[in-house]
């Protein structure tokens, strides 16, 4: 592992521009939702109801069970505000200093921009908890409408995890709202800010020059856009890809796997390029 976290952090060093693929933050402390139990591990509440992650993610809820569907994200969204996150953050933008560089991940959290990293420089493929849209996209006079969550907060009861009364709504149909992320069998997902996004760091890479780096950070292989995403980057623009995870490190030729957390790995890093 000594020669692993050596070549990477050489190769960080070396870099004129560096690519960040992220995914779960439980450094952080969030929940990992990986696998059935993991989601029920997080919300015993679904686990007694027999509910799956994949049955409640899904814009469906939204109009069968409104108060219920609220409930999971209103408590995932003063989660994620009430979250610090964690020093890994910190260091990336360590690692970056001076450097240009792009964050792709699919964290809905807002995460990235909380601990620094300019908005301008993100993409998140799955959307948004801190920006909502109307969930009754058929009725809806601008149901192309996508608005910031600064205001939104949602009460939630614990024991049932059940929103309580009045829950989010468009301003201009007065419908329930639902949060901008991308779920499970959704086609009402409105994708312009993601979009607009991705259309920036298309040009990004049309603009970077000299050598690459890509730092993927817990990214599995259950939902793979980011990991595509990583390979498709190192691929394309020739670049080292360093890949951060604990039980799915492997990767195509040429890949540094660092089977650790990301904090932990991050640090490492950070130690060894004091070095070089």
């Amino acid at each position: 592992m000594n020669n692993e976290i050596h070549c990477a952090a050489r190769a960080i060093g070396q870099a004129n521009s560096i690519f960040i693929g992220a995914g779960a933050g439980v450094d952080s402390g969030l929940p990992d939702f990986r696998g059935t139990e993991g989601f029920w591990k997080a919300y015993p509440v679904f686990k007694n109801l027999g509910i799956e992650f994949q049955e409640v993610a899904t814009p469906a809820l939204f109009g069968v069970d409104p108060a219920l569907a609220w409930g999971f994200y209103g408590h995932r969204l003063h989660l994620y505000r009430q979250t610090v996150p964690h020093r890994g953050f910190h260091i990336l933008q360590e690692f970056c200093r001076d450097k240009s560089h792009f964050v792709f991940t699919s964290n809905v959290d807002g995460h990235f921009e909380k601990a620094g990293f300019s908005s301008a420089n993100i993409e998140e493929c799955h959307g948004s908890i801190n920006h909502l849209q109307c969930a009754d996209g058929r009725n809806c006079p601008r149901a192309d409408a996508i608005w910031a969550a600064d205001e939104i907060n949602v009460t939630v009861d614990v024991e049932t995890l059940r929103a309580e009364e009045p829950l989010p709504c468009c301003p201009r149909c007065h419908q329930v709202a639902r949060p901008n992320i991308l779920m499970f069998g959704d086609w009402g997902w409105i994708s312009e800010r993601t979009g607009a996004q991705e259309k920036r760091l298309m040009q990004w890479q049309r603009e970077i020059s000299g050598k690459s780096v890509v730092i993927e950070i817990g990214a599995g292989t259950a939902i793979p856009s980011v990991r595509r995403q990583c390979e498709t980057f190192a691929a394309h623009h020739d670049a080292t890809l360093i890949r951060i995870n604990p039980r799915e490190a492997d990767g195509p030729h040429g890949t540094v796997s660092l089977s650790l957390g990301a904090l932990e790995a991050l640090k490492l890093l950070q130690a060894e390029l004091t070095k070089i």
